[in-house]
């Protein structure tokens, strides 16, 4: 599950790289819903390696969502 913090390597083609303001739902790839429904469609793969990856993706938005939810309340 650790490896899935790789999906920020979508940060790489943004620019600035890192903005604090900037909230990654909806704005990288790997961060949209469509990769959410990916993800959320791998949760059905019999491949535990696979659901692994898929829950971990599925947390990595969630976290980020919080994110900017905390950025929308400032």
């Amino acid at each position: 599950m650790l490896a899935t913090i790789f999906i920020d390597v979508d940060h790489i083609i943004a620019n600035p790289i890192f903005d604090s303001n900037r909230c990654s739902i909806g704005f990288h790839p790997l961060h949209t819903i469509w990769a959410g429904i990916i993800y959320s469609i791998m949760l059905i793969i019999p491949s535990w390696k696979l659901r692994a990856i898929a829950f971990g993706c599925l947390w990595h938005l969630t976290t980020d969502l919080i994110d900017c939810l905390l950025i929308l309340n400032k």
